[in-house]
């Protein structure tokens, strides 16, 4: 049944990244305009998309676990980072991993050690997980950023990733391997990783494993620029960069088709806005407009049908950077983007915007209710009348904020009469029955 659920969700994805969104009619919007068209079904919204790391090497206090559990995870990538290549994975680490990931409704998806580990240990984890225990597990990856280690080329790397790959599926046949999670890659294909020899670190490993890499895996974090961890962008500059996203996913779905003649679900497995340990700027990760800059982030990756999203990272301590969702105590602006994606409903739908620095992530739920998602960036508010085609009128929509104000809040309902007023630097969910 496990094996059967996991074919169907992907069969569905990959259905919804072949094929291309319906081509816009011929409506004549009004200016700052929002269009809604509900009969126009691009495809399922992955369950995954709301994922985020996490590894021994942090700690979930009990006092914030409800909170983990209220924001709606879908997908948990353990141990997250580094660790699993500096560290083998002990068996109570992982037991204790499938138990958390359990507790908060999210699907467990391990790393075993590539570098410093061998065909054998892989296999052994997975015996021990899937055979012994029976958790099931069905998400795997080999190894984390690759292209960061001094002493391999592509070549290494594939062939040691190949074979551990294959001793893991010897094992069990039903796993799914996610990866290679090489690092930084961006649209600007020449400017992505490359090894000693020039080769491209995610090209060359299509090329010598995409016959068993069930969905493909980078990470980005578009700060800090140049690897300077001192130079922290402004608002306005962070706020910018999410479009990349809207050229990323395309690209990367390009590379593949193009390296491996197949149509395979992506993934970004780490992401967030600045891999450095920083804070106390304008807009490092522990500030509102770090959740500003994710709220719109996420909502173009859904948009581009990305398969599987995780945030980079659930929880981080004093000292340790200020990344995590949720800090010893408290959640940071940042948690409060998932309650309202989790809200958001399973089919996604066609939605445009003629308001500038205004995103729209529109889906139907499976009780036919609509779900909309605006964020506006802008740091004035901006006046949008609805165009809602293909579904009942109605005459107002229950209504959710995030700003500086609300925390991912209830609020009043909206009228559908007049045209919506999102607030400057602003999040909004809209539920319309």
């Amino acid at each position: 049944m496990a094996k059967l659920l996991t074919l169907l969700i992907l069969a569905l994805l990959l259905g919804a990244c072949s094929a291309p969104p319906a081509a816009p009619t011929a409506t004549v919007l009004p200016a700052n305009a929002i269009l809604v068209d509900a009969s126009r079904s691009l495809g399922a919204i992955s369950p995954w998309v709301l994922g985020s790391n996490h590894g021994p090497w942090t700690f979930l206090n009990p006092q914030v676990q409800p909170l983990a559990a209220a924001a709606g995870l879908g997908y948990l990538r353990f141990p997250g980072g580094n660790w699993g290549d500096l560290n083998d994975i002990e068996t109570w680490q992982l037991d204790q991993f499938v138990a958390l990931a359990r507790q908060l409704g999210a699907e467990p998806a391990v790393s075993v050690r590539l570098r410093g580990g061998s065909p054998e240990q892989a296999a052994a984890l997975v015996r021990y997980a899937n055979v012994d225990k029976g958790y099931a597990i069905r998400y795997w990856s080999i190894g984390n950023e690759p292209s960061l280690y001094k002493d391999y080329d592509t070549a290494r790397f594939n062939r040691e990733w190949r074979a551990v790959a294959l001793a893991m599926a010897a094992v069990d046949d039903q796993i799914v391997f996610v990866g290679p999670d090489t690092h930084q890659f961006t649209a600007d294909l020449a400017s992505n990783p490359k090894d000693a020899t020039g080769a491209d670190w995610l090209t060359s490993f299509l090329q010598a494993n995409g016959d068993l890499v069930g969905i493909v895996a980078v990470h980005r974090y578009p700060f800090p620029k140049g690897g300077d961890q001192r130079a922290l962008p402004g608002a306005a500059e962070l706020l910018a960069s999410s479009e990349e996203y809207d050229r990323l996913i395309p690209a990367l779905k390009q590379l593949v088709r193009a390296t491996t003649g197949r149509e395979l679900p992506v993934a970004v497995t780490e992401i967030n806005s600045n891999w450095a340990n920083v804070s106390g700027g304008e807009a490092t990760p522990e500030t509102f407009y770090n959740a500003l800059w994710w709220a719109d982030a996420l909502g173009r990756l859904i948009r581009q049908q990305t398969t599987i999203v995780a945030q980079f990272c659930l929880t981080t301590l004093p000292g340790s950077g200020e990344i995590g969702l949720l800090a010893r105590d408290a959640p940071r602006p940042i948690y409060y983007v998932y309650p309202l994606y989790a809200r958001l409903g399973e089919e996604q739908i066609y939605a445009e915007t003629r308001a500038p620095q205004v995103l729209a992530v529109a889906a139907r739920r499976a009780d036919g209710a609509l779900t909309l998602i605006l964020v506006n960036r802008s740091p004035h508010d901006v006046s949008a009348p609805l165009v809602l085609a293909g579904h009942p009128a109605t005459a107002a929509a229950a209504t959710w904020r995030l700003d500086r104000q609300h925390n991912s809040t209830q609020i009043a309902d909206t009228p559908l009469d007049a045209p919506l007023l999102l607030p400057a630097e602003s999040v909004t969910l809209l539920i319309i029955p």
